[in-house]
């Protein structure tokens, strides 16, 4: 994950650095049952299932943070997009602005399988992260900044019930910067083995 450039307009400016210091939210305690919903529909539902399940997750955590909800489209296999030099790059979902719609894709783009529900879950998030920034937050566009990665990363794992990492970046060139995966997925692996070595311990007693 790449973070946008900083903006030039000094009020856009301002507003991204907002959202860079913003890196949490408060959760909305029903998320978890109703990402449940979700991912039971994905596995034997239509389409149409698995869009009223998205509309109900989107609806409750819309009305928790007091904003009119999105609506929402699921649609099939992503768009494959093919770029000169020949590496191509999916589109898992994306957020309109002015129109406050999300549109998420349900299956692959080559293979046209059902999304992974790790995958489809953490792209609605991420699109609602976008819906937030627009209706709760006031934010005249919503960019990539840290603190938005980090906010829809806690919106995520709760919705899924599992531990938020600690993500480490790293700074590129032009004010962008990039997730260390290398660094963030080693400091989850050694709490990862603290926990165990710690079950371990407590079992024995």
């Amino acid at each position: 994950m790449l973070t946008d450039r900083p903006p030039r307009n000094s009020k856009l400016l301002a507003q991204f650095r907002e959202s860079e210091q913003l890196t949490s939210v408060e959760l909305p305690p029903e998320l978890p049952e109703l990402a449940q919903a979700i991912e039971a529909v994905m596995k034997d539902g239509t389409r149409g299932e698995v869009r009223q399940a998205c509309a109900d997750f989107l609806n409750a955590a819309s009305a928790f943070y007091r904003v009119r909800p999105p609506e929402v489209r699921a649609l099939a296999a992503r768009p494959l997009r093919v770029r000169e030099g020949g590496w191509a790059t999916e589109l898992f979902g994306d957020y309109s602005l002015d129109a406050a719609l999300i549109r998420i894709w349900t299956r692959t783009a080559v293979r046209k399988q059902v999304t992974s529900y790790g995958t489809f879950l953490s792209t609605l998030c991420h699109e609602f992260g976008h819906h937030l920034d627009c209706q709760k937050f006031a934010f005249s566009r919503s960019p990539h900044t840290r603190g938005f990665y980090e906010r829809a990363a806690v919106l995520y794992h709760h919705a899924r019930g599992t531990p938020v990492k600690k993500l480490f970046w790293m700074q590129m060139p032009g004010g962008r910067w990039r997730i260390d995966w290398r660094r963030t997925n080693a400091v989850r692996q050694a709490a990862d083995q603290i926990l165990r070595l710690s079950a371990r311990s407590n079992s024995g007693k």
